[in-house]
């Protein structure tokens, strides 16, 4: 393989075009600046994607994961079961509220959380179920609800990397007690920073909003402890242009991951699997390999295609979680975990791709061939 003159091909590439540029120059100019009328706008807008319940902006995904699990009570005392394989938030927020994060094992074809995996894990102080839709693709939520039916739990969903994925016709984000969106630059879509919580229930959305900005819906008139979690109207703008283009830009990537799955034959490696009934939206496109990684990835770069490890250390090997649960006597047993974290890692998918860039991603993976 050798490498190219022609410009790499960056793994991710945020877009911020003029017409953002110019909503939120509108927004500036007209000194409305934050919780005004663009963040309740915004939220009208991507309520539709989730099945019209009611959303809730605030200033990052990690701020809608911790506040949704505030609203839904989880707190000291409680288990949260999570996935290790996800990126440190999701279980940072369980910490975040006093609750213990149990850490259940992932299928190994979706990367999502194994139904039986969760099922085992229950235990008395067990209060929610967190599914993460690893890299837009859903989880098995028909398996998920109905084990937390069977025992009463909360569902909080992780959706921060899964705007307008679906199984079987319903949206992410529209199954639990609530499910949270991340608008950070390298998403689907974007809102420069900023996060989105969806919900059925009425009280919870209000109690969200409570929480977002001091515990108070009058100035002053403060009803809860509250936090400072607010989304700028100029970053509510800036995600109104992008999640006009949404539609698009989804269909792009679904297109995208198309032919790259069909034409991507190296022998030594596996293309994403997605589960009937699912609606992939690929944030991203994850293969694995069954040999040297690393050479892979460097074989990769020096030929100009962009590509990243999500995610290298699972969090229960992470420090924060690790030195805890080693005291507390726990020891994780998350097999295809620990594989997936050693196997995997993700190619260029978004939108801006050209027909060349696709063709060029193709041969070099195919140029891997046998030999790593």
């Amino acid at each position: 393989m050798t490498s190219s003159n022609r410009q790499p091909i960056p793994a991710a590439s945020p877009v911020i075009g003029e017409e953002e540029i110019e909503a939120a120059v509108r927004v500036m100019r007209s000194g409305r600046v934050v919780q005004g009328p663009e963040v309740a706008a915004f939220e009208e807008g991507f309520s539709e994607l989730v099945d019209g319940r009611h959303c809730v902006a605030v200033n990052s995904g990690t701020s809608a994961l911790h506040l949704l699990l505030l609203a839904a009570g989880i707190g000291p005392g409680d288990e949260v079961i999570v996935p290790s394989f996800s990126f440190a938030a999701t279980a940072n927020v369980v910490r975040l509220v006093g609750a213990d994060p149990v850490f259940a094992d992932i299928e190994a074809d979706t990367f999502c959380l194994d139904p039986a995996a969760v099922e085992a894990a229950i235990t008395p102080r067990t209060a929610a179920i967190m599914p993460v839709h690893l890299y837009g693709h859903p989880a098995a939520m028909d398996k998920i609800m109905a084990i937390a039916d069977q025992h009463k739990l909360a569902v909080v969903e992780d959706a921060c990397q899964a705007h307008a994925a679906a199984l079987n016709g319903t949206p992410v984000g529209a199954f639990g007690v609530g499910g949270t969106f991340s608008f950070y630059p390298t998403k689907n879509m974007h809102s420069l920073e900023g996060g989105m919580i969806s919900t059925g229930d009425a009280e919870i959305a209000r109690t969200l909003r409570l929480l977002r900005n001091q515990g108070m819906e009058q100035r002053y008139a403060n009803e809860i402890v509250g936090c400072n979690m607010r989304l700028t109207d100029v970053a509510a703008a800036v995600g109104r242009v992008q999640l006009g283009k949404l539609q698009g830009w989804t269909e792009q990537r679904i297109a995208n991951a198309a032919y790259l799955s069909e034409h991507i034959t190296a022998p030594n490696v596996t293309t994403p699997v997605v589960a009937e009934g699912a609606r992939h939206i690929y944030h991203q496109y994850t293969i694995r390999v069954s040999g040297d990684r690393d050479a892979a990835m460097a074989r990769l770069t020096e030929a100009g295609v962009g590509n990243a490890v999500y995610y290298p250390t699972p969090i229960h090997r992470l420090r924060p979680f690790w030195e805890p649960d080693q005291k507390a006597g726990r020891h994780w047993d998350l097999p295809e975990t620990e594989r997936a974290a050693a196997e995997v890692f993700s190619l260029p998918v978004h939108p801006s791709l050209s027909q060349d860039d696709l063709e060029r991603i193709v041969t070099a993976v195919n140029e891997l061939g046998e030999n790593l």
